[in-house]
């Protein structure tokens, strides 16, 4: 799919059949134009003759010029040209989206963890109208907040999280991972996205496997990163320990990172609108308006054309 100009083309490779088009209406007039093939089917001394009695009319090629006219209609009907659907916002369940935020020891001690809180609020900001929920992990993963629009419920919610909330000692965001691909599969979500606040702590196959398989149910997953508590006052290599896991982790998922200071690529990524997350599958019907049809009835007047009689 291609946009241009708040228009998009839902099938670009028929582009393809604009040049082909063309070529046809060159060969055809050519080869329409004058007696044509008739020089190849009859003696050249004949046809002279038959000429200057007037029994040969040359054509003039319009039949061709009309059949190309026609078949470049329905390359452009073939194209998909469509403008987006007023209200394709409302179909929420199409573009949910998680927030997973790490609660563990080494996070809710961090002297970040208000920084990443604040950071979780704008990416919920930057859904615009898509609903989001809320999945609070640590040695476990709770969804604390199911997919909703109210985003001063959701500050609230944010805000009231500590250290204190998972009961559950460790890091395991495998099983947020998983929680959260289970909230937008129950939601019936087409195309959601899921952005992970963390230090990196417990990242494992398990982890990669399960963004593996979000990935593949058609959601992306995104990853903030924020700098540990047991990191603080050390050396930069330590502090950025789990940043490298956490960003392979994003690409792998299909979406981007970044941390709390410079959470920019989520928020763009998250800001985009329904027609660019759904793109051009068995829902674009929903969000595009395919121009395409009208495009085969106006073929239709210069198709009549070739049936008439002297062209």
């Amino acid at each position: 799919m291609i946009e241009l100009f708040g228009y998009a083309l839902l099938r670009p490779w028929w582009l393809l059949g604009l040049p082909i088009a063309g070529l046809v209406l060159f060969v055809a007039v050519r080869r329409a134009g004058g007696v044509g093939d008739w020089r190849r089917a009859v003696d050249a001394h004949l046809l002279d003759a038959l000429a200057r009695r007037g029994g040969v009319v040359a054509g003039k090629g319009r039949g061709a010029i009309v059949a190309a006219a026609t078949a470049a209609l329905i390359a452009l009907a073939l194209l998909g040209p469509a403008v987006e659907r007023q209200g394709s916002t409302n179909f929420r369940n199409l573009d949910t989206m998680v927030i997973a935020l790490d609660l563990s020891r080494s996070v809710a001690e961090s002297p970040q963890f208000q920084d990443a809180k604040i950071a979780a609020l704008a990416t919920a900001e930057a859904a615009g109208t898509r609903q989001v929920a809320i999945v609070a992990y640590a040695g476990d993963a709770y969804l604390v907040s199911p997919p909703t629009t109210d985003r001063k419920g959701l500050e609230t919610t944010l805000f009231a999280l500590d250290g204190q909330t998972v009961p559950d000692f460790g890091s395991a965001p495998t099983r947020a991972v998983a929680l959260a691909r289970k909230t937008l599969k129950d939601a019936g979500v087409v195309s959601g996205d899921v952005v992970l606040i963390t230090d990196g702590g417990g990242i494992d196959e398990g982890t990669r496997g399960e963004a593996r398989a979000l990935r593949e149910d058609g959601h992306a997953l995104s990853a903030i990163f924020l700098t540990p508590k047991t990191a603080t006052g050390r050396p930069p290599g330590p502090a950025d320990a789990g940043r490298p896991e956490l960003e392979a982790l994003a690409s792998i998922g299909g979406g981007v990172s970044g941390d709390v200071d410079h959470p920019e690529a989520v928020d763009d990524l998250l800001a985009r609108g329904p027609t660019q997350r759904i793109g051009p599958g068995e829902y674009a019907s929903l969000v595009w308006y395919d121009l395409g049809r009208w495009f085969l009835f106006a073929a239709a007047v210069p198709m009549l054309l070739l049936f008439r009689r002297g062209g």
